[in-house]
């Protein structure tokens, strides 16, 4: 392992950081919230020295393969969690440094699952840092540091594999560094031409920043304490239409800018994530229909969950907690399903479960006719049997992971939705669940325990489990001690 270009790259990260929280400072002088203002220019400083000391170190190769990469993934995740905890706990907004660590990871990986019972009542500053957290983690840090820093050596497709969400990870154009700038490019146009819409509808310069923030990066953090409920119904449309348009694979768009409007429109994932979207929502229609006064209505809240949950947001207009259990069990399905590999959204991806399908009904065709050869195919094209293999890897290690991470909540007490859906929630970055967890409710009950597990639920689902399980893996410390020890005693 090589050490020295994981710590150099969390220092870059850190540096980054630092940057970043000088906008929740701007927004905090802006709203003249002086203490504010100085715990966010402190935390940056302080973030952005040790930063600096890391980056100052010096590896002896600057090559980096999949576990530097996975490694450095996992802990630069860990790390910018911490350093972004610290203006809730000394501003006393969160004083318990176990619900403010939530609170971020929450924040970071875009899950949107709160501790807070409130939130209108907090400082400008706060809830300008707790929305632009999602901004951040929505494309991944990483990603930006590859978008924005100039670096040498070492397979930097092994750091855009380990951050990005799906079961392959391509390039749009030869060189990565480039491929990451035109993924923010789309990323940061999206979320100005949502934030000018929503600036349309009436919505104040702030407000539809920190809407945009939790739209772009799928995160579902509310400014206010009903969500979007509260807004008008133009504000709920936009709101869901860039919440399902974030969810699509961001090769489409960079196909549609290129003009290749039939690659973009053949794209499978694509097409079965919209058919997903409307059989939801039609169904759903269909159950709720006489719980609201009006078609429109009924279609609007039906089309707003439907795109909150499939996309990972987490948003809400109404309390889906009070529809039908058919309603009810479409949101969880989808909440699994999640959006499409390469977009900002969680889950377990459609394109890993059009995949699982797709072997499934091979292996029946195999009964048939025994000595048929078929291949499965994506976009016209073989899949791979690497990309099968750890596809099946993947769905075994989050049943596993989800498994246990339920049996050690359902220590707490609560009933079984409770706990089904709050991990559901958290390991799939969606934010609410059923229940006590539903989307009027929050997490600050649980057990410190329970927080702990949520945690880590969440790095694991925002970073595709395998980042942060191999940052727990015994070797990888062993490799560590030997390395440390080893030399001391030559």
């Amino acid at each position: 392992m090589n050490y020295a270009i994981v710590f150099r790259l969390l220092g870059y990260v850190l540096m980054i950081e630092g940057a970043l929280l000088l906008l929740p400072a701007a927004a905090s002088g802006f709203y003249g919230e002086w203490f504010v203002l100085g715990v966010f220019l402190i935390t940056a400083a302080v973030s952005a020295a040790i930063g600096y000391a890391l980056r100052g170190i010096k590896p002896q190769s600057k090559v980096f393969y999949m576990r530097e990469g996975f490694a450095a993934t996992s802990l630069s995740w860990i790390v910018i969690s911490i350093v972004g905890a610290v203006p809730f706990v000394v501003t006393g907004c969160i004083p318990n440094p176990v619900d403010a660590l939530f609170e971020t990871v929450s924040g970071f990986t875009t899950t949107g699952a709160s501790i807070l019972p409130g939130v209108e009542d907090l400082p400008k500053g706060i809830l300008f840092w707790r929305s632009f957290t999602h901004w951040i983690g929505g494309m991944g840090v990483l990603v930006f540091l590859l978008a924005v820093i100039p670096m040498t050596g070492g397979s930097h497709m092994n750091l855009m594999r380990a951050e990005s969400p799906g079961p392959s990870v391509g390039k749009l154009v030869p060189k990565i560094k480039s491929t990451a700038r035109i993924l923010y490019l789309i990323y940061f146009g999206l979320t100005v031409i949502q934030c000018i819409l929503l600036l349309c509808g009436g919505m104040t310069l702030f407000d539809s920043l920190a809407t945009s923030f939790g739209t772009a990066g799928t995160g579902g953090f509310g400014i206010k304490n009903d969500s979007i409920g509260g807004y008008s119904p133009y504000i709920q449309w936009v709101v869901t239409i860039f919440m399902i348009l974030f969810g699509v694979n961001f090769n489409a768009y960079y196909l549609i800018l290129f003009h290749q409007f039939k690659k973009a429109i053949s794209m499978e994932e694509v097409r079965y994530y919209f058919l997903v979207i409307l059989a939801s929502i039609a169904i759903i229609c269909v159950d709720i229909r006489n719980y609201y006064e009006s078609f429109s209505e009924v279609l609007r809240h039906a089309a707003f969950q439907v795109g909150s949950l499939i996309t990972t947001t987490g948003f809400s207009t109404t309390d889906f907690n009070l529809w039908p259990q058919t309603s009810k069990t479409i949101l969880v399905l989808i909440m699994f399903i999640g959006a499409c590999a390469g977009s900002t959204g969680g889950g377990i991806k459609v394109s890993r479960f059009v995949v699982l399908f797709k072997t499934v009904a091979k292996e029946l065709d195999s009964y048939i006719h025994p000595k048929s050869i078929k291949k499965i195919k994506m976009d016209g094209k073989p899949v791979e049997h690497e990309v099968l293999r750890s596809i099946n890897v993947y769905f075994i290690t989050f049943i596993t992971v989800f498994v246990v991470s339920l049996l050690i909540v359902s220590f707490n007490g609560h009933d079984l939705v409770t706990n089904f859906t709050a991990v559901t929630a958290t390991i799939n970055n969606i934010g609410p669940g059923l229940n006590i967890v539903g989307p009027t409710e929050n997490f600050g009950f649980f057990s410190n325990l329970s927080k702990y597990v949520f945690i880590i639920d969440m790095l694991a689902g925002r970073l595709e489990l395998f980042p942060l399980l191999i940052f727990f893996h015994p070797a990888v410390w062993q490799d560590l001690f030997k390395s440390k020890f080893g030399k001391k005693r030559r």
